[in-house]
């Protein structure tokens, strides 16, 4: 999986302003990441691209689309994520997955099983998934946190191949570095975090803020590779304001005012997330990189 070190960009789902998915808005945007020659891979239907405002038959017309326009160029994942175990495993293997190569799914939400659950929940799903699996590990949307612990025994499972870890916990992160082999992906699933977990052994990074600056964090990157950690952690410096306005309403509500303001795409949203407020769009505009 050396395909998925680097830069991978959480993409948005663009919608139109009868809130429809809109595809030539999509294009655009992945034409701007192609252009930048800056992204390593794509995560198409994550919790950025709204994946659980979708349907099914949404979702699997988003996934045709971004493959068919993809045409081989970068390597594709997916989100699937849910608390229903088996229904999970049931719409995983009903998916056209073709030109994918590996399955981004969170730890369950809401429910907070112990971990013994989130254990037993993940190797059900890797037993019985087409792709490989990339656990996800996003305490502030699912409520409950991945040890690491967990994670290094669910690291076993031939069919896992790493983690985006988001629990703003660096020490997890080291431990769970330092307990697995160098094959298992570490990705920081936090752009503000990606130097500190670069610098303790993480290979790359899963992107929010990349949608609209793909270049900047392949910087980061770049020289965190080259253990230039001062460097790096000074480019990241520059996008802490414009990190913190993308959640202040919500994810992606800042993003997609963000690539709005770009001429990417509208900065619509479904239920219950509403568009960024006046103010908001405002402050995205005044603090652009």
């Amino acid at each position: 999986m050396e395909s998925l070190h680097g830069l991978g960009v959480a993409l948005v789902t663009p919608f139109d302003d009868n809130l429809e998915i809109d595809f030539p808005a999509l294009a655009k945007v992945l034409d701007h990441l192609y252009a930048s020659k800056a992204v390593d891979y794509l995560v198409v239907l994550g919790s950025t691209g709204e994946a659980a405002a979708l349907s099914a038959a949404e979702k699997q017309a988003v996934l045709t689309f971004v493959k068919d326009h993809n045409k081989g160029r970068l390597p594709l994942l997916f989100g699937h994520s849910g608390n229903n175990t088996p229904e999970l495993v049931k719409t995983l293997n009903a998916i056209d997955c073709t030109g994918y190569a590996a399955v981004l799914s969170a730890s369950p939400a809401y429910v907070k099983p112990p971990q013994d659950g989130i254990i037993a929940h993940y190797q059900q799903l890797a037993d019985n998934s087409p792709l490989p699996i990339l656990l996800y590990n996003v305490p502030s949307r699912t409520g409950s946190n991945m040890t690491a612990g967990t994670t290094l025994t669910l690291a076993g499972h031939e069919n896992i191949i790493g983690i985006k870890e988001a629990s703003g916990n660096v020490e997890q992160a080291l431990a769970i570095r330092a307990g697995s082999e160098d094959s298992f992906l570490l990705i920081s699933g936090d752009d503000m975090l990606t130097v500190p977990l670069c610098s303790v052994g993480a290979t790359g990074l899963i992107s929010v803020l990349g949608n609209a600056y793909p270049g900047v964090y392949k910087d980061i990157l770049t020289l965190c590779s080259k253990g230039n950690y001062r460097q790096a952690a000074g480019i990241a410096a520059r996008t802490i304001a414009i990190n913190e306005l993308m959640y202040s309403e919500g994810n992606p509500v800042g993003i997609k005012q963000l690539l709005a303001a770009m001429a990417l795409c509208r900065p619509n949203v479904r239920l219950p997330l509403v568009k960024a407020s006046q103010s908001l769009a405002e402050k995205i505009q005044a603090n652009l990189l």
